[in-house]
């Protein structure tokens, strides 16, 4: 039996967007010709999974047509939230019309999981665990973990017990915990939850029964929602009125912290959730090449700096300062800036403060503050960057001390 994809694309992102609500969603960022909607919809294009699942909200209608029609999807069901309510409840709606037995995968939209041929093939081959003797699983659910590459206070962990049937029963998650107890958690053998959930569809179903999500709410607002039929799709409309009496809640919290039978797959491929800027600039620092256009390359007396690309709202950029290389004493109005060193060791100005920054490590340059970059290091620094603003222009910048003449 083959696989039902479910892709949950209804989050907003504002975590990307501290000083406004009104940017574009994470999954549908453009970066630069595709997005995290973009990923996630090449990922279940192989013959292991039915047609998908998408659960979104109704204001993303049209942007999540647009990038189904793009992909040459024959078939789709497409759920519609009227207002936002959590991934609990959007998983509850998405077992409205399935197979009991179904074997069902759900992502997020967003996340990035670059081999995803790899992942396909091991999901493939996790099919067994649905299976028990003649029937298929009615009550386990299974969460894959990513191994941590390093502790980060960004990212949902889970520690397991041992193997119990052949199963890693999961012992406790912890949610983005403090540096001090990310760094003992992977200590304890602890992974990153990566949201990804496989289980039957009854076993989703059964894991509803002592949860705070109403199922019957759910089903009764698809039941007296709209429906209708668009080009290789078929639409539901949950019933407004009905839907919001549905308690907003996480599936995390609503139910995988209280369900007794949920199970780690611990599942090592290169995955992020892209939840932070610092971790683009590590996605566009492994694949700047792609990015890179001599036009866009611009020399100044400490060095160069290459635009990479620029989006809704924000600009990536690499800085590349040479050996007693010295930016001005600055700030910006209209933008603020986060910063990924990767090679050398930068010392920085922050307003009245000297930091120290070495390969691997970011700060964060709010908006108004005085800032400087300094290369007093023997290596070529290289420094990633991401600007966030309404005007993102070398005008923006208000210089008080430099050492190349450019103060007035």
């Amino acid at each position: 039996m083959k696989i039902r994809p479910v892709i949950l694309c209804g989050g907003a992102g504002t975590r990307l967007w501290p000083e406004t609500k009104h940017n574009t969603p994470k999954q549908f960022i453009d970066f630069g010709g595709w997005c995290l909607f973009d990923k996630t919809l090449e990922r279940i294009k192989s013959n292991i999974y039915t047609h998908p699942t998408i659960v979104t909200n109704e204001k993303y209608f049209n942007i999540v047509k647009k990038f189904l029609l793009k992909h040459k999807f024959k078939f789709c069901d497409i759920i519609l939230e009227p207002i936002k309510k959590n991934t609990g409840p959007a998983i509850a709606l998405s077992l409205g019309n399935s197979i009991v037995s179904q074997p069902t995968v759900i992502f997020p939209s967003d996340h990035l999981i670059e081999d995803f041929k790899n992942f396909n093939k091991k999901l493939e081959s996790y099919k067994k665990l649905l299976r028990q003797k003649n029937s298929w699983n009615k009550k386990d659910i299974f969460i894959f973990g990513i191994k941590p590459e390093y502790p980060s206070t960004q990212y949902g962990y889970f520690l397991t017990k041992k193997k119990i049937n052949g199963k890693n029963l999961i012992s406790k998650f912890i949610e983005k915990p403090k540096l001090q107890i990310a760094k003992k958690i992977i200590n304890r053998g602890g992974y990153w939850n990566s949201g990804i959930l496989f289980a039957t569809n009854e076993a989703f179903y059964n894991s509803f029964m002592y949860s705070d999500v109403n199922l019957d709410f759910c089903f009764h607002s698809l039941d007296k929602g709209k429906e209708k039929s668009v080009k290789n799709a078929y639409v539901s409309l949950a019933n407004k009125k009905i839907f919001s009496k549905v308690k907003s809640v996480s599936f995390d919290y609503a139910v995988l912290e209280k369900h007794k039978y949920v199970n780690g797959i611990k599942l090592n491929v290169n995955w992020s959730d892209l939840g932070n800027w610092f971790e683009i600039l590590k996605v566009f620092n492994n694949y700047k090449t792609k990015y890179f256009k001599k036009k866009n390359l611009y020399n100044r007396p400490w060095g160069y700096y290459v635009n990479l690309h620029r989006g809704k709202g924000f600009l990536i950029k690499e800085l590349v300062i040479k050996k007693g290389g010295v930016l001005s004493l600055q700030k910006h109005h209209y933008r603020s800036e986060r910063w990924l060193v990767t090679q050398g060791k930068a010392k920085i100005t922050l307003n009245n403060k000297i930091i120290y920054k070495k390969k691997n490590e970011t700060i964060e340059i709010p908006k108004g503050t005085i800032h400087r970059i300094e290369n007093d290091s023997r290596k070529v620094l290289k420094i990633m960057e991401a600007q966030l603003g309404s005007i993102l222009k070398e005008t923006d910048i208000i210089r008080f001390k430099d050492i190349y003449g450019r103060v007035k």
